[in-house]
């Protein structure tokens, strides 16, 4: 059963969903910010908070897990080297949605999600 599993689809399937939220997380921990739709980024925030909680653990077993999910060696690096140094005496919300509006000719509701600074 399904009960309390809810979530956003974003129009795909499993796979899909995660290899776009790799990607995304990918791109947020290499930047430091991306600008994508609303609920993409709502999506996303959870995904990258939960990474920068195992990477502030700094062990072999974190980095190891952060890699299966990112799957980048360069993004695993800069979140444990940069970013979990940075907020290693916070308890959470490292990033924050920004809402810019509609933007383009569909007039999507466009978002930026970026990590706070110190």
């Amino acid at each position: 059963m399904k009960h309390h599993k809810g979530g956003r689809t974003l129009g795909r399937k499993k796979g899909q969903r995660t290899a776009l939220l790799r990607s995304l997380a990918r791109s947020l921990v290499l930047h430091e910010k991306v600008t994508t739709t609303t609920a993409r980024a709502k999506e996303l925030r959870p995904f990258v908070e939960e990474l920068v909680t195992y990477s502030k653990k700094s062990t072999i077993a974190s980095r190891h897990c952060v890699q299966s999910r990112l799957g980048s060696l360069e993004a695993v690096r800069k979140l444990h080297d940069t970013l979990a140094p940075r907020y290693a005496k916070r308890m959470g919300g490292y990033t924050r949605i920004v809402k810019l509006g509609r933007v383009g000719k569909r007039a999507i509701e466009s978002a930026s999600i970026e990590f706070l600074q110190k």
